[in-house]
């Protein structure tokens, strides 16, 4: 069974699981929401990501043809950490430059603009910010460095954990509510991203003593937060989520801006 359908499965996994619990169909959701959602779930995944993986590796093998393979016979745990490194601490700094930036944060507003939260905003995102991910044209570079048989079993666990932390049913509550598992709460949400953690990035509002817009960026591992300082723990969940703006975009803004700028009031 390939990766591709795997992370497909792992999905369906969570949208079941979701539905299951009445969450994942979703009251709040505008016509534009389930556009950008639906496009975004098709394109990123079928198309955006392979293009770049097909085009990096294509300008790698014109540009550097000796390079190919060339760390392959290096110790696994090396090329873990080269990965971890490469892909997800880079990514914990741009996702952080986004939201920095008022003109890149547009081109990531799609995924936080939704008034929810759920697997369904995994990949919602405006076009050029995936396009422009900066991590996934790394991860293609270290896969024809002799990567790719371990980027296979990292990216499926960070598929994992990055679909359980969007997840609207909060598994991790399971830790906090049980005082015997109380030592592992402890590491598990200081070292991967989960519901709690992740779920107060999304959340609108600041005064709730929750929400931490402007933090808790990590994608597979929330270490990167307490490291570099951005980390917010409460092992609560935000009431709202949403961008604090009465002015909704629509979907060809969400998905399509900065070439398309148009607003529903």
């Amino acid at each position: 069974m390939d990766q591709a359908t795997i992370i497909a499965l792992l999905l369906a996994l969570f949208i079941f699981v979701e539905a299951l619990n009445d969450r994942f169909f979703k009251a709040t959701a505008t016509k534009d929401d389930r556009i950008v959602e639906i496009f975004s779930t098709l394109v990123v995944p079928l198309i955006v990501v392979p293009s770049i993986f097909l085009a990096t590796q294509g300008a790698m093998n014109q540009l550097f043809p000796d390079a190919r393979d060339l760390l392959i016979k290096q110790p696994i745990w090396l090329l873990f950490l080269i990965l971890i490194v490469g892909d997800d601490m880079v990514q914990y700094w741009w996702h952080r430059m986004f939201h920095s930036v008022p003109l890149l944060f547009n081109l990531h507003r799609a995924h936080h603009e939704p008034r929810y939260i759920s697997v369904r905003v995994v990949y919602r995102n405006g076009f050029l910010y995936y396009s422009l991910l900066l991590p996934l044209y790394i991860s293609a570079i270290l896969i024809y460095l002799g990567l790719g048989h371990v980027y296979v079993y990292y990216g499926l666990t960070k598929v994992l954990v990055i679909l359980g932390a969007h997840c609207a049913v909060p598994w991790d509550r399971f830790l906090y509510e049980n005082a015997r598992l109380s030592w592992l709460a402890w590491l598990v949400e200081r070292t991967i991203s989960t519901p709690s953690t992740h779920h107060a990035h999304h959340g609108m509002n600041v005064s709730d003593g929750i929400t931490n817009f402007n933090g808790n960026y990590g994608n597979l591992l929330f270490l990167w937060d307490v490291i570099f300082g951005t980390a917010k723990i409460t092992r609560k969940y935000p009431d709202a989520y949403g961008v604090p703006d009465d002015r909704r975009p629509t979907f060809f803004r969400q998905i399509f801006f900065p070439f398309l700028r148009s607003w529903r009031n």
